[in-house]
């Protein structure tokens, strides 16, 4: 498999003009965003992460522009919800962060390791799409800031020493696209210190049953829930564009177990009253439904 670590990045230097991303239409429920087919079929490890890679790549600035409000500069936020670490404290006390190393995994622009660096907390971000830590950059440089540490690599190879990190956070980031995840698990743990706590937010697992919609036909399950084959969006040569892998709510508690994770919570979020904003398949009406994060509170056993 190929990982870009910290040796192989080049400087992280930000040219606004140097990746031009068209928008597009929403596609039919057969094509994925960039017009490719959708499906589903399996996707081992090597061709999803070199899918994430390139789309996110391909896609950082468009979805930088779309959510970058949302998201903010230094917000720390779980999820499409609005849960924020500032009344969750899902890491903890915040506190008790200040002079923490704490890893933020799929960081994209490094949102949440702003948040963290503002109280105190020594982050490192780490992001599989160089052009995702260029919007980092970019953030910092705007502001005046001390730029956020960043490394552009595979979260399932993670390119830290052992116990290197108090804890570690993951904002819908890099979970799901990983083919492996019970590896990248054992790599979380193995970075992580006695006592350290892993949060990890994704997509909850019931919505694979269900059309990715916000609307009424989103509440209808069309497939499986216990159908683990991957979603790939793949071009006319059969290449994988873009790759997302499913697991059950049992499936993540086993991996978290058998990595050597105590889960200490699981937060399943209720649409908030007065939150109107759509977010993909995210909406007041599904919300009121299904849930649709699932994030998950673990503690490193000794």
């Amino acid at each position: 498999m190929t990982h870009s670590t910290p040796g192989d990045a080049e400087p992280l230097d930000y040219d606004p003009a140097g990746y031009d991303v068209p928008s597009a239409p929403l596609p039919p429920d057969d094509e994925g965003e960039d017009g490719d087919e959708a499906l589903r079929r399996e996707a081992g490890e090597r061709e999803s992460s070199r899918a994430s890679r390139h789309w996110w790549d391909r896609n950082a600035d468009d979805y930088q522009d779309e959510h970058g409000e949302f998201l903010g500069d230094d917000r720390f936020t779980w999820c499409p919800e609005g849960v924020d670490e500032d009344g969750a404290r899902l890491l903890g006390d915040p506190a008790a962060l200040k002079g923490a190393d704490v890893l933020e995994i799929g960081s994209g622009a490094a949102q949440c390791s702003r948040w963290l660096a503002a109280r105190g907390a020594r982050p490192v971000a780490l992001d599989i799409s160089y052009r995702q830590l260029q919007h980092s950059r970019r953030i910092d440089l705007g502001r005046g800031l001390e730029p956020v540490a960043v490394v552009q690599a595979d979260a399932a190879v993670l390119p830290f020493a052992d116990g290197s990190f108090d804890h570690a956070c993951s904002a819908y980031g890099a979970v799901p696209f990983s083919a492996d995840t019970a590896r990248l698990m054992r790599e979380v743990h193995r970075v992580l210190r006695p006592g350290g706590r892993w949060v990890f937010s994704v997509t909850h697992p019931i919505r694979w049953a269900f059309p990715d919609e916000p609307g009424v036909e989103g509440l209808t399950a069309t497939s499986s829930y216990f159908d683990r084959t991957p979603y790939v969006e793949q071009d006319e040569q059969g290449v994988a564009t873009y790759v997302e892998h499913h697991r059950t709510i049992g499936d993540r508690v086993r991996e978290l177990v058998a990595a050597g994770f105590t889960l200490l919570d699981l937060v399943e979020p209720e649409w908030p009253e007065g939150l109107e904003q759509e977010w993909g398949g995210w909406s007041p009406l599904r919300g009121e439904h299904i849930p649709g994060t699932a994030i998950f509170v673990a503690r490193r056993n000794g």
